[in-house]
């Protein structure tokens, strides 16, 4: 009875055990795969923004380099994401607000088909936002966006002033772009 008690203890632990093991492996292994692509972009304040330009959803063309002299509020958003929904319109409400003092907004539309794109905009009552898609991520990830949402300020200058990820809120912006607007 002894003998079967000890077996029976040790073969408990072995799935879990298993299942750690194998946890860690894949963590190391994603870890690695992270590294050997390189690692993204974390542009910080202060520091020249990324590139960004590309066919918009509406048929236009967006390119930071003609915002210059602009105070800009890049976010990175996806249909399929609660915050994104909720903090749209108060981006596209911040942009209305500011937009006389020079505010833009421009959305980074990250894995999300047209369609998606369009009822979310639709559905928020913001389809007066600019919208670049980027199907792969590929414009996402220049901006060292880690997920969605993600909020960019960038100056007058084209400089990151700031940035949030998460969601936004109405202190967050008028702490962050006001200041910019002063000056």
């Amino acid at each position: 009875m002894t003998g079967r008690g000890l077996t029976s203890g040790l073969r408990r632990p072995l799935p879990a055990a298993t299942l750690l093991v194998t946890a860690v492996l894949g963590v190391v292994f994603a870890l690695g795969l992270h590294r050997a692509a390189g690692p993204a972009p974390d542009p910080a304040a202060g520091t020249p923004a990324p590139a960004l330009a590309g066919p918009t959803l509406d048929g236009g063309h967006f390119d930071l380099a003609d915002s210059r002299g602009r105070v800009l509020l890049v976010n990175v958003f996806a249909s399929w994401c609660g915050p994104c929904r909720r903090e749209l319109p108060l981006l596209v409400d911040a942009e209305r607000q500011w937009s006389a003092q020079g505010v833009r907004l421009v959305g980074l539309n990250v894995k999300d088909g047209t369609a998606a794109v369009r009822a979310l905009l639709k559905e928020t009552g913001t389809e007066s936002m600019t919208v670049l898609p980027d199907p792969d991520g590929t414009l996402a990830v220049g901006w060292g966006a880690r997920g969605v949402p993600e909020t960019f300020v960038v100056d007058r200058d084209g400089r990151i002033a700031d940035r949030i990820r998460g969601e936004v809120t109405r202190q967050w912006l008028e702490q962050r772009v006001g200041p910019l607007l002063a000056g």
